[in-house]
């Protein structure tokens, strides 16, 4: 069944505090984010650079490739890495992205097992200079990452993909979270519109509070079969202060922020979003109006730390992840 099915009408989704697309638009981003702003973050080669100014870690960049000639010495700047990904600087949605987890006899070797010869990468790099991938179709610039060695924690938690965190941040203010992980039904990707798994997360403790795929009500990950309730995010405290800072970074007071567990390097910054979706509030089960309302309220030039204690005290919850289905034992 739905989730969406208690929440149909005006009255229920205003007693949830549930926000749509128009009051986000009008009341928020077009309030606290200023538009000569925005290409700090539509553009993710930017970010990167911006981050690194700030001290806020990210993926290491190994290069970018800007022009069709630069494209034959893709070769060259990736030896001597066993995996790297592949991104346009202005995608969206996580299009034109490429991972490649290692190198064996010259081919280029997918999450998913599938090979590519260089030939193949060269393609797609070319595709991406060509603003396949971009907004808008404008010509774009391709950005190659070391990979990220994702904590092993969260291994049970994800099939063939890296999963990630999304954490709202508004005028500083963490207000809500969630983890996104990847399925066999999203191909590997940390998408909710392809089929990945969405958990909300308590953001005083980084634990799971409900998971939600297809809109309906998950308890176990649908290929590795692990308990979603066991799911605490590591470092919980450190990557919220992380997502908090980059409203210094950015001026932006609307802000998804999108991060990652490294298991060498811990919480990292993966993008920034000036239009964050509102999915969110499924994978939480509780709209984002009364939380904005509250942070309106408070003062301006609170520090990072006391804005995430406040968050943290806040904005707490209890985890709805109790099934009365019986549990089913995986091998």
């Amino acid at each position: 069944m739905s989730l969406l099915k208690n929440w149909t009408s005006p009255f229920k989704l205003r007693d949830k505090g549930i926000i749509g697309m128009n009051r986000r638009n009008i009341r928020y981003i077009g309030r606290y984010n200023k538009r000569h702003l925005y290409p700090l973050v539509d553009d993710k080669l930017k970010t990167k650079l911006l981050a690194q100014k700030y001290g806020i870690t990210s993926p290491q960049l190994i290069g970018t490739v800007s022009t069709q000639f630069g494209v034959k010495h893709i070769g060259d700047m990736l030896h001597g890495h066993g995996g790297f990904a592949i991104k346009p600087a202005k995608g969206s949605g996580g299009k034109g992205i490429l991972i490649i987890e290692r190198v064996e006899d010259d081919e280029f070797i997918k999450p998913s097992g599938a090979r590519l010869s260089i030939e193949d990468i060269e393609r797609h790099v070319s595709n991406i200079l060509s603003g396949l991938y971009s907004l808008g179709g404008a010509p774009d610039v391709a950005m190659l990452e070391t990979l990220i060695n994702f904590e092993e924690s969260l291994l049970a938690f994800t099939y063939e993909g890296v999963p990630d965190i999304r954490v709202i941040v508004f005028k500083g203010y963490p207000v809500m979270a969630m983890m996104r992980l990847s399925t066999a039904a999203s191909d590997g990707k940390a998408n909710l519109h392809q089929g990945a798994v969405g958990v909300g997360l308590n953001i005083a403790t980084g634990a799971a509070l409900r998971g939600v795929q297809f809109d309906r009500p998950c308890y176990t990950h649908p290929d590795t079969g692990h308990d979603l309730a066991s799911l605490v995010v590591p470092q919980w405290d450190t990557l919220l202060h992380l997502a908090a800072g980059c409203y210094e970074m950015t001026g932006l007071g609307y802000l998804g922020t999108d991060m990652v567990l490294d298991r060498h390097h811990g919480p990292m910054l993966l993008e920034l979003n000036a239009r964050p979706g509102l999915a969110i509030q499924m994978t939480n089960g509780e709209g984002l109006r009364r939380r904005l309302d509250l942070i309106e309220q408070q003062p301006e030039g609170v520090p990072v730390a006391q804005r995430v204690a406040f968050a943290q005290k806040h904005f707490a919850r209890r985890s709805e992840l109790v099934s009365d289905e019986p549990t089913v034992t995986h091998a």
